[in-house]
């Protein structure tokens, strides 16, 4: 596995926010937390590329949302977030290096809102992903033998805020941001009722990482059987994101 993950810009703390307040954000703690999530990234077993390509950009730690990292191609984002859309023009340059790089031809999709299980591409309808953008998506990726299903979610940023992989056929979520009726087939698992965060994990081999933050969620799992693994990303929840968010994770090619 490989990981492009992104340096912390000096304007972390100017960051976009949608559904959180706005509270400082301590900087050079931020990225301590980034440097102990790229060595726990690298304890996995994943070769972990830092790139610094939009100094500039507050949100550009959040590199998850800038492209989809498919097993044949890369399809670059098109941000719902005008502040954010120079960083895809940035990334596509180091995604180049892996995939042959696809662009949408209309409408808005982020990274942050597509969960890959095997062939199907569950797509986040959200505030940063519309219609036009999902049915962009489908027609760059339906050659390939993808099958995209659009999934509503409520009161969170992106999908994978609401919902995330931990296992074969296994998905981890939040049942108050999305329903998991549309994951039939799949064994959802619902995170602690006070810890939301938790439905945003990393699923690295068969490794679950979670945020330090939902120590109920944690201990649920690894009663179940999982192996998991927790890293502190508290500055990075004040900014609205989650694991997945800082790192573009893919097999390399």
């Amino acid at each position: 596995m490989r990981a492009i993950v992104h340096a912390v810009s000096d304007r972390l703390a100017d960051c976009e926010l949608t559904f959180r307040d706005r509270v400082p954000i301590d900087v050079a703690r931020a990225r301590q937390q980034h440097a102990a999530y790229c060595a726990l990234l690298g304890e996995l077993g994943v070769a972990v590329e830092s790139v610094d390509v939009s100094p500039a950009h507050a949100d550009a730690v959040f590199v998850e949302d800038t492209a989809v990292v498919l097993d044949e191609i890369a399809v670059a984002a098109a941000m719902g977030a005008p502040s954010r859309r120079a960083e895809v023009a940035a990334m596509v340059p180091v995604l180049q290096r892996w995939r042959l790089v696809l662009a949408l031809r209309a409408g808005t999709l982020e990274g942050g809102d597509v969960l890959a299980l095997d062939r199907d591409l569950f797509v986040g309808r959200s505030r940063r992903t519309d219609d036009r953008g999902i049915a962009a998506f489908c027609e760059l990726v339906a050659p390939f033998g993808y099958r995209v299903h659009a999934v509503a979610v409520a009161g969170c940023l992106h999908l994978k805020t609401a919902v995330t992989a931990i296992g074969p056929g296994r998905l981890l979520a939040d049942p108050r941001q999305v329903d998991a009726r549309a994951f039939a087939g799949h064994d959802v698992v619902a995170v602690a009722a006070d810890e939301p965060g938790a439905a945003n994990a990393l699923l690295v081999g068969a490794t679950v990482c979670l945020p330090a933050s939902c120590p109920r969620t944690a201990a649920q799992l690894a009663a179940r059987g999982f192996a998991v693994r927790t890293v502190d990303i508290g500055e990075f929840e004040k900014a609205e994101a989650g694991l997945t968010c800082l790192s573009l994770l893919f097999t390399a090619a």
